[in-house]
């Protein structure tokens, strides 16, 4: 996601006020150098992106060859450890890649500051200090703990060609036949989990689901974690195929009910979950967290300019990048295919920025010029959702600035105003991950100790054992 490091988007998916301004490289600072220590441990540092800050852990391990190895985490993204590539450390300087996020970091070893500091290069550079010690753990209070008291499987689901899904299969205790939900992750690479700024909400969900009764199927996205597949070339009709193959194989399965198996979807989970149930009619309900209800290049823009604010980011800069952004979504989205999508927008954004480094525009526009992104930012979701005739539970906080709330909900209800059994509810102080929230932004998602709300949690498991009560 530009300049944050996370290999996965988050559900701003490319878009955080920060993509395009090719103007702003910030120069590494001159170092106070002196004998630099080995490299090998546990260091710590922060970049600062649009968002906030976002917490970087490097461990590096010296083999018996001598050459380094390790791994980088994020805990305000991802608990899931980063591989690193080409270490080099010598005469004071420290560097490597990150290839599994087109990454790269140069520092100089500052002995006044009993730190390595220097640039991370994503697209964009970024300072970056590291000092001695491992990057702290988050507290995450709900986070589930085993034994669970009910059952829980690792399956496997097929979908389209070479794509085999990795799920977990969670049941409650007894006999059934359960009522039962499928989810349905937001943007970006996610695993079954969703796991991202150290939380793990889909977990969560499915613990408090699967405790009242309700079967639960979560599934690493195709392509990432543990399934197969090409994550890169799927667009949101790819993921809405393995959505419906996923209810399917739920409904097959022994102990489910089903007549009662719907989904559930958060962000552009939400938008999926309107495409299935308006084709396959055999799905029950349908749950949208955060989904969208106005074409999603009207949803982004405000997204980009409700991050704005709450990031203090200047509004000039702000008008600049949406000008900018404008013309390049207008000449992606009539792209015959990703090359001369790259090549259209990289006229677009030289004409712009016409002093910006090469690798910099590439590294902007690597995000824009995706299968996925060119059929997302064209998207209408209101047709699909006029079409949709089984019960919808529509949610988003007042806080959210990546699906504003005032922006679609209403943009939903009107869509569904034919189908009679519509529920949207606006909840107070929630923000684009239902975590009780300050200001929304997403610099909060990893600060806040709470994973998702106890009062949406409720009520999306009340209403749904309403729906599904034989």
């Amino acid at each position: 996601m530009t300049t944050m490091i996370r290999r996965v988007t988050i559900w701003v998916a490319c878009m955080t006020i920060g993509i395009l301004m090719m103007a702003v490289v910030l120069a590494g600072a001159a170092h106070a150098q002196g004998a630099a220590p080995d490299p090998a441990g546990d260091w710590h540092g922060a970049v600062a992106t649009p968002a906030g800050d976002l917490r970087l852990g490097l461990s590096l391990t010296r083999e018996t060859s001598g050459q380094l190895t390790g791994a980088i985490t994020s805990p305000d993204q991802t608990p899931d450890p980063i591989p690193v590539a080409n270490v080099t450390a010598a005469d004071g300087k420290l560097a490597f890649d990150v290839p599994e996020i087109r990454a790269h970091y140069d520092a100089t070893w500052n002995a006044a500051a009993q730190a390595w500091e220097g640039t991370w290069n994503q697209g964009v550079q970024l300072k970056l200090s590291l000092a001695k010690g491992a990057v702290t753990a988050l507290r995450r209070p709900q986070l589930p703990a085993k034994p669970y008291p009910y059952r829980e499987e690792d399956v496997s689901v097929q979908s389209a060609p070479g794509v085999t899904l990795a799920c977990s299969l969670t049941t409650p205790a007894g006999k059934g036949p359960f009522p039962g939900v499928v989810m349905i992750t937001g943007s970006g690479a996610q695993d079954r989990d969703e796991a991202l700024a150290g939380h793990r909400p889909f977990l969560v969900i499915s613990d408090h689901l699967t405790r009242h009764g309700i079967s639960v199927l979560r599934c690493d996205d195709r392509g990432f974690a543990r399934s197969t597949g090409d994550f890169a070339a799927a667009t949101s009709p790819d993921f809405a195929k393995d959505t419906e193959a996923e209810a399917a194989w739920l409904r097959a399965r022994a102990g489910i009910d089903a007549k009662h198996v719907g989904l559930i979807g958060h962000s552009e989970g939400g938008m999926i979950a309107p495409m299935v149930a308006a084709t396959d009619p055999r799905i029950a309900f349908i749950v949208l967290m955060a989904g969208p209800g106005v074409p999603t290049a009207q949803l982004m823009a405000a997204q980009r300019a409700a991050i704005a604010r709450t990031s203090g980011v200047d509004p000039a800069a702000v008008a600049k990048n949406e000008a900018l952004l404008d013309q390049i979504n207008a000449v992606v989205i009539k792209a015959a295919d990703t090359a001369s999508a790259k090549a259209a927008a990289e006229s677009v954004a030289r004409r712009a920025y016409p002093n910006a480094p090469q690798a910099m525009i590439d590294g902007q526009l690597a995000a824009v010029t995706t299968p996925w992104y060119r059929w997302f930012i064209a998207y209408d979701p209101r047709p699909t959702l006029a079409k949709v005739k089984v019960p919808i539970l529509a949610l988003d906080g007042t806080k959210d600035v990546q699906v504003v709330a005032s922006q679609n909900l209403p943009a939903i209800r009107e869509a569904t105003k034919a189908n009679k059994d519509v529920t949207i509810v606006e909840l107070d102080g929630l923000n684009h991950l239902f975590q009780t929230a300050g200001t929304g932004a997403p610099a909060e998602y990893a600060k806040i100790e709470e994973t998702v709300s106890p009062k949406a949690l409720d009520l999306m498991t009340d209403w749904i054992v309403k729906h599904t009560a034989h």
